[in-house]
C-alpha cells in the first residue's frame, strides 16, 4: 500500500506524483509538496480495491470525481498493490489457465514486447535525429519548440494552377501545354469540400493502366493533406474523416459510362478529355452531377491536350466562345409544368503552359525537348495551339480562302441538301448552293441531338421554310433500314412528314470516293486559283469539324470515324450528289478515235 508523508517536501525530480504540486523556494529551487486531501482520498480509493468494494475502472471514476484529478485505472490498480502481491496474484491467476488459454497469453505477450520495443526503438531514433550538434545562443530554441513547422502537402503555382483550383464555374476545362501540371491539379480539385460529409467526387481516365497511375499519385498526397483518410483497393474509393468520398473509375467509350448511370456525383473530373471522340461521355456525365446538400457547388472538370481525336468538340465548347481565363455562359431552355423556364451552365477555359511549371524549366531540358518535336506537336505541346492538328484529313482547308461571310443565296442557283441522322448522337444536316459554275456554297447547317425522325423532320422543314424549291436530298441509305415490329423506317418517317430525302451512296470504297471528291472540291484550281467548294461564316459547327478531322490510323485513305464526323458525312452525301466537271484547256480539242493495240494494257 502507498505510504506518503503528507507534509514532507520532495525535489522535483521526474513526472509530478499523484496527490502533489508543484512549487520554488527562496533559492530558485522546485520542489514538490503533498496536497493533503487528495492523499486521503486516494488511500481511501486504494483501501476500496483491496478490500474488493468496487471495480479498479469505478474506484477511479469515483476518485476523480472527489479530487478534479485524473489517474488511470492500471496506475491506480498498480498502486494499490506491492510488486510481490502483484506477483503473487498474477502467478494464481496463471495456474488455473488452461493450456490453450497460456498459449494465447504467451502470444500477446511477444506482440505487447514487440511494439514496446518498437515504440522504444521510434523514440530514440527521434532523440538521435533532434538533438543539436551545437548550441547557437542567437537562436530562440523555446520559440521554436512553441512553433513547430507544419508539413504542406501541396501548394498551387502562381498563376492557371491556383485559377483552376479556384475556380466557381459549373464547367472548367484546363488544357495547353503540355507538363503545365494539368493532371495533378485535377488530383487536388475533388479535396476542395472534402471536409462536408455529401461531397462525392468522380475522377475519370480513359483505360484502367492509367487510372492506376492516377491512384498511385493520390496515395502520395490525399494521406497527408488528410489524416485518417483510407482507400478502399476493391472499391477504388478514398473516404475521408468527415464521410466524403472521391471515386477513381475508368470510362474507354460510352458504354463504360452506363456503370456510372443513377449515381450521384457533386464533382466530376476527366482527365485528357480529349481523347474522347465525341461530346456523348461529357453529356452522359452531365446527368450524374447533383447533391442534397445545397452548400456543396456543383463542379465538372476536365483536362487535356490538343492533337487528339477529340480535340475539335472540345475547341467548340470550350475554347472557341471566349478568351482563356473569361467566363462565358451557355443558356438552357426548357419546359417545365407548362412554363418555359430558362438556365445558365457557366464555363470557363484556362490555358496551360509548360512555363507555368518551375519544376520542369528550371534546367531547360523538358523545353528542350518538346521543342524538338515536329512542328505540328511542337505547336501542339509547346504551345497549346489548337488550330493546329498533325495528320489532319483534309490539309487544303484555310479558313482565309474557304470561308466567307454570310450573303442572301441568289434565286438562280440550285438549293440541296444532305443530312446524317443521329438521336444519342447528333444528327448533322446541311444546306447548299450549285452556282453557274458547279461551285457549292455550303449556306446552312442544322446540328442537333436527342430528335426523333419526325420531329427532325418538322426541324429541317422549319429552316428551309424560305429557301424555295429543294432540288434534291439525300440521307444516310441505312436509314431506309427496316426496325422490325417497330414501325417504320427513319427514312420513311421522314418522309411522312413531307421531309423527303432519297438514299445517298453506300456502295464499296463510297466512303473514300467522297473523301477524294472533298479534297478535289477545297483544292485551288490552277487558272482562277479559286477552290469549288465554300462555307458561309454562319456554317460554326462544320467549319470547326473540318480541320480537326484526323486520319484513320488503320486506313490512312479514310478518316477516323471515333471522331466527331456526323457533319462530314452529310458533307460527303451532299458533294456525292454533284460530283466535280471542271472545265480544262483540253475540252476543246476533238477527241481521237483510237483503239488499244493491246486490249490488256491498252497499248
Amino acid at each position: 500500500m502507498l505510504k506518503r508523508n503528507k507534509t514532507e517536501t520532495i525535489p522535483a525530480v521526474g513526472n509530478l506524483p499523484y496527490g502533489y504540486d508543484k512549487g520554488i523556494d527562496g533559492q530558485s529551487r522546485s520542489f514538490y509538496y503533498p496536497h493533503a486531501p487528495t492523499l486521503d482520498k486516494l488511500e481511501e480509493a486504494i483501501l476500496r480495491i483491496r478490500e474488493g468494494q468496487q471495480p479498479v475502472r469505478k474506484v477511479a471514476a469515483w476518485l476523480q470525481n472527489e479530487t478534479d484529478r485524473r489517474l488511470s485505472a492500471t496506475r491506480l490498480h498498480k498502486l494499490s498493490w506491492t510488486k510481490e502481491e502483484l506477483e503473487e496474484r498474477r502467478t494464481e491467476r496463471d495456474a488455473n489457465l488452461t493450456k490453450q488459454q497460456k498459449k494465447v497469453k504467451k502470444l500477446k505477450n511477444s506482440e505487447k514486447q514487440t511494439r514496446i520495443k518498437a515504440g522504444q526503438a521510434k523514440r530514440r531514433l527521434e532523440r538521435a535525429t533532434n538533438k543539436p550538434t551545437s548550441i547557437d545562443n542567437s537562436v530562440d530554441y523555446a520559440g521554436v519548440l512553441e512553433e513547430p513547422e507544419q508539413t504542406v502537402a501541396f501548394s498551387p503555382n502562381p498563376g492557371p494552377q491556383t485559377e483552376f483550383l479556384a475556380a466557381s464555374e459549373r464547367e472548367v476545362f484546363y488544357g495547353g501545354a503540355r507538363g503545365g501540371g494539368k493532371t495533378y491539379s485535377l488530383l487536388i480539385a475533388p479535396l476542395r469540400f472534402v471536409h462536408k460529409s455529401a461531397h462525392r467526387a468522380l475522377l475519370l481516365r480513359r483505360s484502367m493502366p492509367e487510372l492506376r497511375d492516377v491512384i498511385f499519385q493520390t496515395q502520395q498526397i490525399y494521406p497527408k493533406a488528410f489524416p485518417g483518410c483510407k482507400f478502399k483497393t476493391q472499391e477504388n474509393v478514398w473516404h475521408f474523416p468527415s464521410g466524403a468520398r472521391i471515386e477513381f473509375g475508368y470510362c474507354e467509350n460510352l458504354q463504360d459510362v452506363l456503370r456510372y448511370q443513377g449515381q450521384s456525383y457533386s464533382w466530376i473530373g476527366v482527365d485528357e478529355l480529349p481523347q474522347y471522340g465525341s461530346s456523348e461521355v461529357w453529356h452522359f456525365l452531365r446527368s450524374s452531377l447533383r447533391t442534397v446538400d445545397p452548400s456543396i457547388p456543383l463542379h465538372m472538370r476536365a483536362t487535356g491536350n490538343p492533337g487528339n481525336v477529340g480535340s475539335g468538340w472540345v475547341k467548340k465548347m470550350f475554347i472557341d466562345p471566349s478568351p482563356p481565363g473569361e467566363k462565358f455562359v451557355e443558356e438552357v431552355l426548357f419546359t417545365a409544368n407548362d412554363q418555359e423556364i430558362k438556365s445558365e451552365i457557366s464555363r470557363k477555359f484556362i490555358a496551360a503552359s509548360v512555363w507555368d511549371n518551375p519544376y520542369l524549366t528550371h534546367d531547360h531540358s523538358y523545353v528542350a525537348m518538346l521543342a524538338s518535336l515536329p512542328e505540328a506537336k511542337r505547336q501542339q505541346f509547346l504551345y497549346g495551339n489548337w488550330d493546329v492538328v498533325e495528320d489532319g484529313a483534309f490539309p487544303e482547308f484555310d479558313k482565309d480562302i474557304h470561308v466567307v461571310e454570310s450573303f442572301e443565296i441568289p434565286s438562280g442557283w440550285t438549293k440541296i441538301r444532305a443530312a446524317d441522322f443521329g438521336y444519342s448522337s447528333h444528327s448533322g444536316i446541311l444546306w447548299g448552293a450549285i452556282d453557274y459554275d458547279n461551285n457549292i456554297w455550303i449556306y446552312r447547317e442544322l446540328y442537333v441531338n436527342k430528335l426523333t425522325a419526325d420531329k427532325l423532320a418538322w426541324a429541317i422543314l422549319d429552316a428551309e421554310a424560305g429557301d424555295g424549291t429543294i432540288y434534291d436530298a439525300v440521307l444516310d441509305s441505312s436509314c431506309w433500314a427496316r426496325r422490325g415490329d417497330r414501325g417504320p423506317s427513319i427514312a420513311e418517317a421522314m418522309n411522312r412528314e413531307g421531309c423527303r430525302f432519297r438514299p445517298s451512296d453506300r456502295s464499296p470504297g463510297s466512303r473514300i470516293a467522297g473523301k477524294i471528291e472533298l479534297h478535289k472540291r477545297l483544292a485551288l484550281d490552277e487558272e482562277t486559283e479559286e477552290p469549288g467548294i465554300f462555307f458561309l461564316s454562319n456554317c460554326r459547327n462544320l467549319i470547326a469539324q473540318i480541320p480537326a478531322l484526323p486520319l484513320d490510323k488503320r486506313n490512312s485513305e479514310d478518316i477516323d470515324t471515333k471522331s466527331e464526323d456526323h457533319l462530314y458525312d452529310a458533307l460527303r452525301y451532299l458533294i456525292m450528289s454533284r460530283p466535280m466537271n471542271r472545265a480544262t484547256a483540253w475540252d476543246h480539242i476533238p477527241k481521237r478515235k483510237w483503239k488499244p493495240a493491246d486490249n490488256m494494257f491498252g497499248y
